[in-house]
């Protein structure tokens, strides 16, 4: 596993989306160890993989509960909202408040191809769709409502 470098605001690669990953092999197996690395080493709780560099629909949660991994996630579905702060590895230091569904239920594909369904409330629904966002190139600070501070 290594530590990859966070790409940061500024970056044009944000706004892009994500190329649906279509080979389960070594490579996304390395991609992801290196993201669950990655993200535990910047003390947070999701991480996309465009966030380092790669534009491939893979995500790696952990919001206290035990680490995910989403490839090729989808949200079937949502209900309820939510509002709260919410930050992001690649924006240091800036947070606002969102609003999100309270809870989301993600279908999505695990490192060997198979079909998951998964359900979150409250941190880990906002971590569902704050990350799902990113490989669609939509940044945290595009859903703020207020209190966005720099």
């Amino acid at each position: 596993m290594a530590i990859r470098n966070i790409v940061r605001s500024g970056d044009p690669i944000l706004a892009k989306k994500s190329r649906e990953v279509e080979k389960f092999d070594a490579r996304l197996w390395q991609l992801l160890d290196d993201m669950k690395q990655t993200m535990y080493n910047a003390n947070g709780v999701g991480l996309a993989a465009v966030q380092v560099g790669t534009l491939r629909r893979a995500v790696v949660i952990d919001c206290g509960d035990g680490y995910i991994e989403l490839v090729n996630p989808e949200i079937i579905g949502s209900e309820g909202e939510q509002f709260a702060e919410e930050g992001c590895l690649s924006f240091p230091g800036e947070t606002g408040v969102t609003c999100r569904p309270a809870v989301v239920k993600v279908k999505a594909q695990d490192r060997n191809g198979k079909w998951c369904i998964y359900k979150g409330e409250a941190l880990k629904a906002r971590c569902f769709c704050h990350e799902i966002d990113h490989l669609d190139g939509i940044v945290f600070k595009q859903r703020v409502i207020r209190g966005e501070n720099k």
